[in-house]
């Protein structure tokens, strides 16, 4: 059997880190989720622009600036991804890390979902079972909750997207994401530096510890997506998708086990119609693949 590529090994340490970030982000309290994400943005930004030095890719950013489609597909990507980081740390830091599990549980019925809205594609009928399964388990979470579960839906539509554009732009891992940071990079600094004038700002004010996470969250936050962008120049949406599985096992487990937020039987039973709908649809992606390979193997033979 042969080894998983490096873009299989590139996803599974990205949703590895994903999964554990929860700890993180509850030990940047008190500082608000807003504050978080400037700095997280800001401090993302810097320590990109020190990766591209130190592996001499500036060059590549004089490129991607003389391709308006890239240029504007990038921003593109910063304004999602800025919404997912944004929803991400609101709702770690009001005790809502199950649902936001719940809404990568359901991101890649969600990236199904665009693939048959933004890009025409047709389903097969297990995969219209998985979203139907996966709709009928929003509504018994909608009850559950007294509220449709917006932080999860947020969190799966705006990541669907961002991977769906990442795909389409196969930028380089690093410039990406240094202009995704660039971009959000001017009114997250605009709006630390009115909270330093205001003198509302946490950061030096709380302890040497909490600066110090606070400072690094920027690095914390690259790494894992830097992964994420090499495995997605790599392997096919759909494996991507599948890899996914791993951060909301984990944040999930950190939720309930860790910080014991409530899991009523109700709720369960929403989460246990997600796990339904993903075991058909990768049930029905892997027999897909079994025949895809089984075609091939006459055709190959005859070259």
């Amino acid at each position: 059997m042969s080894k998983p590529g490096p873009g299989y090994l590139y996803g599974l340490a990205a949703y590895i880190c994903w999964g554990f970030f929860p700890i993180y982000f509850k030990q940047l309290l008190p500082s608000s989720p807003v504050e978080i994400l400037a700095h997280r943005v800001v401090w993302s930004a810097v320590f990109m622009a020190l990766v591209l030095t130190a592996i001499r890719r500036w060059g590549g950013i004089g490129a991607l600036a003389r391709s308006p489609r890239k240029l504007g597909g990038a921003a593109l990507a910063a304004a999602l991804i800025g919404v997912n980081w944004g929803v991400y740390i609101y709702g770690v830091n009001t005790e809502r890390i199950v649902e936001t599990s719940l809404g990568y549980f359901i991101n890649p019925l969600i990236t199904v979902l665009l693939g048959v809205v933004l890009l025409g594609e047709r389903l097969r009928g297990a995969q219209w079972v998985a979203l139907g399964l996966g709709a009928v388990a929003v509504t018994v979470l909608t009850v559950d909750y007294g509220r449709l579960p917006y932080i999860a839906l947020t969190l799966a539509v705006s990541f669907g997207c961002y991977g769906l554009v990442k795909k389409r732009l196969a930028l380089h891992a690093a410039e990406g994401l240094l202009v995704e940071s660039a971009a959000l990079a001017v009114p997250a600094s605009i709006f630390l530096g009115l909270l330093a004038v205001r003198g509302k700002g946490t950061v030096g004010d709380v302890s040497a510890i909490h600066t110090a996470l606070v400072l690094a969250v920027g690095a914390v936050s690259a790494v894992p997506l830097l992964f994420f962008a090499g495995a997605a120049n790599r392997i096919p949406l759909v494996a991507l998708g599948m890899l996914q599985y791993v951060t909301p096992v984990l944040q999930l487990a950190v939720g309930v086990f860790i910080y014991h937020e409530p899991m009523p039987p109700a709720r369960l039973a929403g989460f246990a119609l997600v796990w339904l709908a993903l075991a058909v649809f990768t049930w029905d992606g892997l027999r897909a693949a079994r025949r895809r390979a089984t075609v091939a193997e006459p055709n190959y033979a005859t070259r």
